[in-house]
């Protein structure tokens, strides 16, 4: 029997992917060119507009092509298989193995800070790909434990979190100086390359907003709970992580900060002090499980259903009779770990996060063509404030992409070239195909 999450568990899921390694990480990057607390909040509402905007575009998209694959079901249907096979050749390489990787870095990096003296690179990258090992067995095995233990660990992490940032600006030893004000220096800040720039670690602090869009046919009545599950879970975190950051920058000094990538840590040691922080520390590494199995989750089933439709990738489709798709999840779980042993943390980072904000690009843009081609398709589900929600949403993040493109052309490159591989490698499967 076919069993259907509910859509509580994917909500969970959804919000497990968000609150993970960007938030707990990326402001340190930030803060090496912005130290304006003003600025640094804009950027954290900025980026939960661009998550809620798209996920309400997204919406009606699930809602009227429901069938898992998230982007690559849509670019498939809307522009071209081609186009499908190149978002879904993103998402296998990129999307969430790559995220996979990140959450297992940090949780190891959150994990060997309460063991200072055995801390070093190559243990950290042990745990991380052992956690992977493990998540990916448990995920292949059934849909009960898969399920249950999503739902148990994203309740842990947002009562975590909640409890963690009123905790902290309560006994916190000393408030930083931090203004969080507007100011004129401000104007110049917010419309700098810099600040673009940073928003796109914002971006991909935020990136699984769109996971449920992977799920949909294991959904329960998709068209009417898709549109709840993306909305719902991406203002939950907007609020979570605007109120994290705002602690962060409350109760640690921001030279404590700037380019570290343990940052909750660091939060909670000048907080709290030292024994606290090490709870802490291992309290937060513990719910980065949560993130790495929710990308175990959602992420394989992109990889089932480009195995669906082109026979050569056959072997990715192959599924349990209870219907998860073990084959898939082992792939992906082997590449986090190729990227966890190859690549370093920051370079994933922009890498990762410019190639999916171009991809959720395309896939909004996707809205209004499918508006010209099908206007008569049913849609349960219409996207709120169209044409105007899309619109922010595409402006927000070609501006992003246009400042990535012009201060970081390694990453970039790179991205393009994944795109490249991805559009020969269709070409030569579709011809196998036939």
């Amino acid at each position: 029997m076919d069993l259907k999450f509910q859509h509580q568990t994917v909500t969970a899921v959804v919000i497990a992917n968000m609150i993970g390694t960007g938030v707990f990480t990326s402001l340190g990057f930030q803060l090496l060119d912005i130290q304006s607390g003003f600025a640094i909040l804009l950027l954290w509402a900025l980026g939960g507009l661009i998550a809620v905007c798209g996920s309400m575009t997204y919406a009606e998209l699930g809602s009227a092509l429901p069938r898992s694959g998230g982007e690559y079901n849509f670019l498939t249907e809307i522009y071209h298989p081609s186009a499908g096979f190149i978002s879904g050749w993103i998402s296998a390489t990129i999307g969430f193995s790559a995220p996979t990787a990140l959450a297992a870095i940090t949780f190891s990096t959150y994990l060997m800070t309460i063991f200072p003296e055995i801390n070093n690179d190559w243990l950290r990258k042990i745990i991380a790909c052992s956690l992977i090992v493990i998540l990916a067995f448990i995920h292949s095995s059934n849909r009960k434990s898969s399920g249950g233990l999503q739902m148990i660990f994203t309740v842990m992490k947002v009562g975590v979190i909640i409890l963690f940032c009123f905790g902290a600006i309560l006994f916190a030893k000393n408030i930083q100086p931090v203004s969080f004000s507007p100011n004129s220096n401000d104007i110049s800040t917010i419309f700098s390359g810099s600040f673009a720039v940073s928003l796109i670690y914002v971006s991909y602090a935020y990136t699984g907003w769109n996971a449920a869009t992977y799920l949909s046919s294991e959904i329960e009545r998709p068209q009417k709970y898709l549109p709840l599950i993306l909305i719902s879970g991406t203002t939950t975190v907007t609020v979570l992580y605007i109120l994290l950051n705002f602690v962060f920058l409350s109760v640690a000094p921001i030279e404590d900060m700037q380019g570290k990538i343990e940052i909750g840590f660091i939060a909670a040691q000048s907080a709290f002090g030292g024994s606290v922080a090490n709870f802490t520390g291992l309290v937060l590494s513990l719910l980065l499980i949560s993130t790495v199995s929710a990308m175990t989750i959602a992420g394989p089933r992109v990889l089932q259903v480009i195995g669906e439709d082109f026979k050569v990738l056959n072997i990715l489709s192959r599924k349990r009779k209870d219907g998860i798709p073990s084959t898939a999840i082992y792939i992906q779980s082997l590449i986090a770990i190729i990227f966890i042993l190859s690549s370093s943390f920051e370079s994933i980072l922009v890498f990762a996060g410019f190639t999916l904000a171009l991809n959720s690009f395309v896939t909004v843009i996707a809205v209004f063509v499918l508006r010209s081609k099908q206007p008569n398709l049913p849609r349960p589900y219409k996207t709120f404030g169209y044409p105007f929600t899309p619109l922010i949403y595409l402006a927000l993040t070609g501006w992003t992409l246009y400042f990535v493109i012009i201060n970081r052309p390694i990453e970039v490159l790179f991205s393009l070239g994944i795109i490249l591989s991805g559009l020969i490698f269709y070409y030569i499967s579709n011809r196998k195909n036939h």
